[in-house]
């Protein structure tokens, strides 16, 4: 604790010196310091560095006396309320000693001062200045104590909110593990056989509402058995592991992938054409499972049995379609044994429970198994029409449409066979088989300067939708043959557009940016967005045939075509019509200001070299 200072002001050495010596050995007694200050502007400075329990001030002092003295003391708020005591020589001087008081003085003393007296009064501040140190220095040391509390405490909450977090993180860490096991399977992590169940029940009641179908997948590893039995637990363990990885990888994130048990498999199949889509799942399984398997040392080979079941028809409640489904899957197992056992790695059969859907599956497989054929063989084949002005009859363009050469069923048109194609990398082959020989026949047009050197030839897309690299691919061939911009225009379905025009945009805008123009095939199909035309900025809007059909009709189907040329102009877009026919449905379009058509009235599809016989046998006029 701090010791108490006493401060000595006098302007008179000899008076200072007496002062000092008549209250230095008290001052070593009582445990007190005395400071000397020799004029008032000392003393203030002494009262900017210490703090004092008593001043003992003179009262007449050069430049600045002690009345002035007191009067700056009691000014400063640190030494404001320090007692102060007069000391003179006059005893006479009444007028002083009232104005020392009023000035805050607690004593005026005369001298000669009395030894005792000044001990006594010196001593009396001082132990209040004793006390109030203390009482300060219990005051930091309760504060000191509280603020340690106070961080203690908030050290005790911290600690608790920490086990607190710490236990209810591990009591959610519980419950999740508590409820994967009652949701998941241990060995593979895949929705186990009861929550199934609950994904099929909700399944129902959604398809109940909403008047929609849904699959279910049952499927079962061949041979495992013995692999079990042959290799150990443990590598049958790993196979199942492994065999329910390559299962969540061939389907889709929304799809349900489960374990019955043992070896055992169930996908669940939700959203349009779930049959289809189930038919391309179950292949894409059967491909992923027939590659071996790596298991240690060992290289495990197997195949799946995979039956398949649609609500409602299959079933009516979640249990009878898993009952279809398994029956399907051993229809397919037995299937595989009377083929001669086809033998592990060479892929699984598959069955559906209803027999029309094996046969609809069947004519899938067989058209593309013999398409595959036939691009490798060459069967596959190109003709033309050309699209003309109605305004002056020139030849604006041709359309390059795909035929297939087939070996039993004759020349036979695209949309009789790509719809049961459900390949994705072979639409895409075709395709880019597709692109490169219009490409090339269009540069040979420009290359020979006949009548279809400058015309446009458009073409389709096998594929459903288009891929991310297509823009890449049809811009290469067009720099491949050097051809200016405008002379390639890709045909567009509505039901692309529609479905997929957030995703097709920055590629359609790719497309645009290399010079290929684009058009909207068969407007009038599938409601598409208007605001997706504009925004894309689409070149051409090609009427269907089956308005163009309805023209003359009594039902309205000329006005019908009118409008969607209307709405063509206010697109700024040109309007094409397409299968005219018919001479009066030509008058019609005239009149109504469509800018080009196409169809039988002139010719039908033709190959290129027969197209330009028949073009250059004829006058055009621009």
């Amino acid at each position: 604790m701090h010791i108490p200072k006493v401060l000595l002001v006098n302007d008179d050495p000899a008076s200072l010196l007496a002062l000092e010596s008549l209250l230095a050995p008290h001052a070593d007694m009582a445990g007190y310091e005395l400071v000397k200050a020799r004029s008032g502007n000392e003393a203030l400075r002494e009262m900017l560095r210490h703090d004092f329990a008593a001043i003992l001030l003179d009262v007449q002092m050069p430049d600045m006396d002690g009345f002035d003295t007191a009067a700056a003391i009691r000014s400063h708020p640190r030494s404001a309320s320090v007692p102060l005591i007069f000391v003179t020589a006059s005893y006479a001087d009444e007028p002083h000693r009232l104005r020392a008081y009023e000035s805050g003085a607690v004593d005026y003393l005369y001298a000669p001062l009395t030894p005792v007296v000044v001990q006594a009064k010196v001593q009396t501040f001082v132990e209040l200045a004793r006390k109030h140190l203390h009482l300060h220095a219990q005051a930091e040391e309760t504060r000191r104590i509280n603020a340690e509390l106070r961080s203690q405490r908030l050290q005790d909450l911290e600690m608790a909110n920490r086990e607190l977090e710490l236990e209810v993180a591990e009591r959610k860490q519980a419950e999740q593990r508590a409820h994967e096991l009652s949701t998941k399977d241990a060995l593979t992590g895949l929705v186990n056989r009861r929550s199934l169940i609950q994904h099929l029940e909700h399944a129902v009641a959604s398809s109940d509402r909403r008047r929609s179908q849904f699959a279910l997948l049952f499927l079962d590893l061949d041979d495992f058995k013995q692999i079990n039995d042959g290799f150990g637990h443990d590598v049958g363990d790993e196979l199942l592991r492994q065999v329910a990885a390559r299962l969540s990888a061939a389907v889709r994130a929304s799809d349900v992938v489960a374990r019955l048990g043992g070896d055992e498999f169930v996908v669940l199949i939700e959203g349009k054409a779930p049959g289809e889509n189930a038919a391309r799942v179950a292949r894409k399984i059967a491909n992923a499972h027939a590659r071996p398997f790596t298991i240690g040392e060992h290289r495990v080979h197997t195949s799946t049995s995979i039956g398949i079941a649609v609500y409602p028809q299959d079933g009516a409640d979640a249990r009878s379609l898993m009952k279809s489904a398994d029956l399907a899957m051993y229809r397919a197992k037995e299937e595989r044994e009377q083929q001669g056992n086809k033998g592990a790695g060479q892929g699984g059969e598959i069955r559906f429970f209803h027999e029309e859907m094996n046969v609809r599956e069947q004519e899938r497989e067989q058209w593309t198994a013999e398409l595959r054929h036939a691009l490798a063989a060459g069967q596959l084949d190109v003709l033309y029409q050309p699209q003309l002005a109605l305004a002056s009859g020139a030849v604006r363009g041709v359309e390059a449409l795909l035929y297939w050469q087939h070996p039993r069923l004759g020349r036979i048109e695209s949309a009789t066979f790509l719809p049961a194609v459900q390949d994705r990398g072979l639409l895409e082959r075709i395709d880019s088989w597709v692109m490169a020989t219009v490409c090339a026949q269009a540069a040979a047009w420009r290359a020979a300067d006949v009548s279809l050197a400058e015309a446009r030839v458009a073409l389709n897309l096998a594929a459903p939708a288009l891929g991310p690299d297509l823009p890449a691919r049809l811009l290469a061939e067009v720099r491949r043959q050097q051809l200016p911009a405008g002379a390639i225009v890709l045909e567009i379905s509505e039901a692309l557009l529609t479905a997929h025009h957030a995703a097709l945009e920055p590629l359609l805008r790719q497309l645009q940016a290399g010079g290929v123009l684009l058009a909207l095939d068969d407007f009038g199909h599938a409601g598409t967005s208007l605001a997706a035309c504009k925004r894309l900025g689409l070149d051409i809007l090609k009427i269907d045939p089956a308005f163009v059909g309805n023209i003359g009709d009594d039902a309205g189907g000329t006005d019908l075509v009118a409008a969607i040329v209307h709405l063509a102009r206010a697109l700024s877009m040109e309007v094409a019509a397409t299968g005219v026919d018919r001479q009066h449905q030509l008058a019609v379009l005239t009149t109504l200001g469509c800018d080009q058509w196409q169809g039988t009235l002139f010719c039908p599809p033709q190959a290129a070299p027969e197209l330009l016989t028949l073009l250059e046998q004829n006058t055009f006029s621009e």
